[in-house]
């Protein structure tokens, strides 16, 4: 008998010890199932978002006939994407940066000579020619200073981000004693950008400076208003690489 009785305590404390494996594996399989419904629902319908919350009674803890969640994940017509950052309230550094310099364009009223961008991760800062140079030269104006004072405000709020300065021309032809193409000077134009960067305590490590004349226009030189919208300096601001 007491063999026996030994025998069922061993089996009693066996299974006592293993009883953590079950609460183990719930864990394991809530984990995963939130991470799907997490990545499934980074770019929703709004409105079918909108109506399942609705749905939920979370006083009881039941639930009406409302829209089910596995309904939002396989709808295919969207009319309107959020991405995971509206949904949490938690915005990327890319998108603080941006909202940074679209407040400068506001602020300043800048909105037809500054235009601001994300894509594909980078940002991208184009400021039109007119508002930096004066035709034909590579000597900043006096009112582009205090513009890219702020620009290098934030630029140095982002330190995470390397920045490169690209030179861009219109495709009138340029040849002065100083510049024997429009590579030259958009090249010089970004070199002076760069260096004033660099005057504003911007690391130069974090700086490129490139001039492309006017092999990448914005749109066909064919009127005054197009050739003014190519003459540009672009920022580019990408993460760095570790």
């Amino acid at each position: 008998m007491k063999s026996s009785r030994s025998d069922i305590l061993d089996i009693i404390e066996d299974e006592d010890e293993a009883t953590w494996l079950v609460t183990y594996a719930d864990l394991m399989t809530l984990l995963l199932v939130f991470f799907i419904i997490m990545y499934a629902i980074s770019s929703i319908n709004l409105i079918k978002f909108r109506s399942t919350l609705a749905s939920i009674q979370f006083s009881s803890g039941q639930t009406n006939s409302g829209i089910g969640l596995l309904e939002i994940v396989k709808t295919e017509q969207l009319d309107k994407k959020v991405s995971l950052a509206d949904l949490t309230g938690l915005k990327s550094r890319e998108d603080e940066m941006l909202g940074d310099i679209d407040d400068l364009i506001q602020k300043k009223q800048l909105g037809k000579h500054i235009i601001a961008k994300i894509s594909e991760g980078k940002i991208y800062i184009q400021i039109r020619g007119k508002v930096l140079f004066d035709s034909g030269a590579a000597q900043l104006n006096d009112d582009a200073k205090p513009i890219l004072d702020k620009i290098v405000g934030i630029i140095q709020d982002y330190e995470e981000f390397n920045v490169n300065i690209k030179g861009h021309t219109d495709n009138t032809p340029i040849s002065t004693a100083q510049f024997a193409s429009n590579w030259e000077l958009s090249a010089i134009r970004a070199t002076t950008v760069l260096k004033y960067l660099i005057d504003g305590e911007v690391s130069p490590m974090r700086l490129t400076a490139t001039g492309y004349g006017d092999l990448l226009p914005l749109v066909t030189n064919n009127s005054a208003e197009n050739r003014a919208t190519n003459r540009r300096v672009e920022f580019v601001l990408e993460r760095k690489t570790k």
